[in-house]
């Protein structure tokens, strides 16, 4: 593959296809269900299960690669992990929680278990 730089016109096409897309994929629920129209059973029961599914897999992919056996025997992630946990509890904020996790895990991995 050669290193040349996309031309203007390329850039715009793959700007526009973006935004159409995005626009599309924001739309398409509001169309597909409109406001009094029945939900289908299905998509109530996705709405459901569907957030502490990814949420879950959120966290495996988080301690998939940490090591227990050795220092720092996982503790920075595991202290990061309950302090989202413990705040999303105590504040019901998912932005607050996870924010507050991610900085108290690298204050952790960068000064205190370096």
């Amino acid at each position: 593959m050669n290193n040349l730089p996309i031309s203007f016109w390329r850039s715009v096409i793959i700007i526009v296809l973006i935004a159409l897309t995005t626009l599309a994929t924001r739309a398409i629920p509001f169309i597909l269900f409109p406001e009094g129209k029945k939900i289908p059973k299905a998509v109530e029961y996705l709405g459901k299960v569907l957030p502490p599914a990814v949420i879950g897999m959120l966290v495996v992919y988080c301690f998939k690669s940490v090591s227990f056996i050795s220092s720092p025997f996982g503790l920075p992630e595991l202290i990061a992990g309950l302090a989202v946990v413990l705040l999303h509890i105590w504040k019901r904020n998912n932005l607050l929680s996870i924010g507050v996790g991610t900085v108290l895990y690298m204050v952790l991995v960068q000064t205190v278990f370096a």
